[in-house]
């Protein structure tokens, strides 16, 4: 096993996954006549015409937030809204701007000390690649035959009530998937993962990598990448555990989906909507409780290397599954209360765009709705000030980020962990129950005897005796508990 070795500044990351056809759209970038009305009910295939240079011109209000990283589902040109189905992997879509567009909003968010990490989607092309359509076009004469699992001609790419006859993803004839034991489909792929981290991109997000089942494939992706720069983050959608490919000679990371899992059961529990959790890979649910909830971080914990876990994506939502507030039906506390555990557990945090004003949305495409710039009166601005004030707090203190973890307490509806760094300790405790709730915490070996403890905000708290601390927590509540006071 390699030591991992990680980037250092996703130790530091507050992450802002932006969705680009839906985030914002600026009238700097020429679109086709026939889009979708902005706010419109998202629909599986219509754009709604976001584009970068709308992300360049929200800069501040991402700032303002505390974000200083942004993950960005697939910018290339495609023939899709979530431009998943890759048609060339060196162009940016024309309707997001093109090249010129990402070069500007690369070079506007690192003057604002910001990372920018792109999806590569690298299992799979689509039917408009040039490679597949030339196979399409040539059939058995083409020159690219070797690019893709071809089983026989003539393709039959369109025809619905067939399956197509070439190796596709999840069978879906628009996803025709690479042949990445190809020496060219090797390169090729390597190279674009080179390429845009020359250009200045500060990372990737792998789409579906585990679905590459070559480890050779991917310890030579991350040579290049890292050959071009060695900060850059490598982070793969596995929903699963993660182990292998997270020994330090593949990827950095992987969304933490088994973390998100593990927040739905335990601070939403039995009130989630199960209709719309049941349409993702996070069903069913884990058992409910700060018991299960321990021992599932517990786990988490011990899976990985602290180096690994400090780069973790730690997400809540995405576009993959419904938001948190919908999967909550509307129950804000859960989301707050879920907030407070994303901003102080190691790993980086990643926000889901709009969710700090309390969007809503079931599964795809609702979950995928165009932010309210045009409709500032329905934000939660509660919620938004509150995801500020988490961010500010993480930011401002080392040991959320870089401090040693512990679980303190997990029982019934009560959760507590731990971070210290130097001389300071940080006790964040959570009451899920409807009710208040009269807590007692074991804090011996972790606070010395008459240690007083406050909330870093509201100052309430109490003095360690007996190596106990007791407090009442208000319902559906959390506080955050400082032996030091910073900002």
């Amino acid at each position: 096993m390699v030591d991992p070795q990680t980037p250092e500044w996703v130790r530091d990351a507050v992450f802002y996954q932006i969705f680009p056809d839906r985030f914002a759209r600026s009238v700097a970038v020429p679109k086709p006549r026939h889009l979708d009305e902005w706010g419109a009910a998202p629909t599986y295939h219509g754009y709604q015409g976001g584009d970068l240079i709308g992300v360049v011109e929200h800069l501040d209000y991402l700032q303002d937030l505390g974000i200083n990283a942004i993950y960005f589902t697939p910018v290339f040109q495609s023939a899709s809204n979530h431009r998943y189905h890759t048609h060339d992997y060196e162009k940016v879509d024309p309707m997001l701007g093109g090249n010129v567009a990402l070069r500007r909003l690369i070079d506007e968010a690192h003057q604002r000390g910001m990372k920018v990490v792109l999806d590569g989607v690298f299992n799979h092309a689509s039917r408009g690649f040039f490679q597949f359509h030339d196979i399409m076009e040539n059939g058995p004469n083409s020159a690219y035959l070797d690019w893709f699992h071809i089983s026989r001609f003539p393709l039959n790419a369109y025809d619905m009530d067939k399956k197509p006859n070439y190796g596709a993803w999840w069978g879906l004839p628009a996803l025709p998937k690479f042949n990445t034991g190809s020496p060219e489909v090797r390169e090729f792929l390597w190279n674009v993962g080179r390429e845009w981290i020359d250009f200045g991109i500060d990372g990737w997000r792998l789409d579906v990598p585990d679905e590459i089942n070559d480890d050779s494939f991917w310890r030579e992706f991350r040579r290049r990448v890292k050959a071009g720069n060695p900060d850059a983050y490598i982070v793969g959608e596995v929903w699963t555990d993660a182990v292998r490919w997270l020994k330090g000679d593949m990827w950095d990371a992987v969304m933490n989906y088994r973390l998100t899992r593990a927040c739905i059961a335990y601070f939403i529990g039995t009130e989630v909507d199960e209709n719309e959790l049941r349409q993702t890979s996070l069903y069913p649910p884990g058992p409910p409780g700060g018991q299960a909830f321990g021992k599932a971080i517990e786990r988490l914990i011990g899976l990985y290397a602290p180096a690994t876990t400090a780069v973790m994506l730690n997400l809540l939502g995405s576009h993959d599954m419904p938001r948190f507030l919908t999967l909550a039906r509307a129950d804000r506390s859960a989301l707050r209360l879920a907030t407070v555990f994303q901003m102080t557990y190691p790993g980086a945090p990643s926000i889901y765009y709009g969710d700090e004003i309390g969007m809503q949305g079931g599964h795809d495409p609702a979950n995928r709705g165009a932010f309210p710039w045009h409709r500032t009166e329905t934000w939660d601005t509660e919620l938004l000030h509150e995801y500020q004030r988490l961010i500010a707090l993480r930011r401002a203190r080392p040991t959320l980020r870089r401090g040693t973890y512990k679980i303190v307490a997990a029982a019934a509806e009560l959760f507590a962990h731990a971070r210290q760094l130097g001389d300071e300790t940080l006790i964040v405790v959570f009451n899920t129950a409807r009710s208040s709730s009269r807590i007692e915490l074991n804090v011996n070996g972790l606070v010395a005897e008459g240690t007083v403890l406050e909330d870093v905000w509201t100052r309430q708290g109490g003095r360690v005796e007996g190596g106990k601390f007791r407090i009442e927590l208000a319902p559906r509540s959390s506080l955050i508990l400082a032996t030091s006071h910073g900002s």
